[in-house]
């Protein structure tokens, strides 16, 4: 991305980031009492992800899914014991990624772009593919409204993590590659909306 392509999408993150915890605090604090709860624990869930240049972060969401014994994997799918009843809405509205908007605000994400992943898939990117580590990673993009049912796909796997190793991570990696070389701002605005339009 060129320079002032870069000063236009932060600009326009910071604004709109801002004005989002202003306008959706109200939300949000409601997402973590009741995440609180029901977790009986803290409501925010904090989690390391791979940003910009490889760094790690810390992503900031509400709580959804409670720890169980035998069960480690970062893969989540739609029958997913972990997820908790009120965190099965708050995922399906998407209310749970909207703390995100701190870590958009503290330049480690943005609105639009390749989601983060844990460490072990997009830390372990090589050659052409390492173009998806040159931007800040985003709450949507492209990758994220293809696969907005992903949990879905996942359930119906016999094996979901190798299913989502083989065959979502390489094509999320192929969509984000071509949202980056062909960035404009438009398409920003227009995955937005279509993100809040559920896709």
């Amino acid at each position: 991305m060129r320079r002032r392509d870069r000063f236009i999408k932060r600009s326009f993150d910071l604004g709109v980031s801002s004005a989002g915890l202003l306008l959706l605090w109200p939300l949000i604090a409601a997402g973590w009492i009741v995440a609180s709860i029901e977790t009986r624990s803290n409501g925010f869930f904090l989690q390391e992800r791979v940003g910009r240049g490889g760094k790690r972060f810390k992503v900031l969401k509400l709580k959804t899914m409670k720890p169980m014994d035998k069960i480690d994997t970062t893969v989540t799918t739609a029958h997913d014991a972990r997820i908790t009843r009120s965190g099965r809405f708050l995922r399906k509205s998407k209310i749970d990624e909207l703390p995100q908007l701190w870590n958009v605000l503290t330049g480690d994400m943005s609105l639009v772009g390749p989601r983060p992943d844990v460490p072990g898939f997009a830390d372990r990117l090589e050659g052409e593919d390492r173009i998806v580590l040159s931007v800040r990673p985003g709450i949507t993009g492209p990758a994220t409204i293809k696969y907005k049912n992903e949990e879905d796909i996942l359930a119906q796997q016999k094996d979901p993590e190798r299913y989502n190793r083989e065959v979502i991570w390489p094509d999320k990696v192929r969509i984000n590659k071509a949202y980056i070389r062909n960035w404009r701002f438009f398409e920003d605005m227009k995955i937005i909306l279509q993100t809040i339009k559920g896709g």
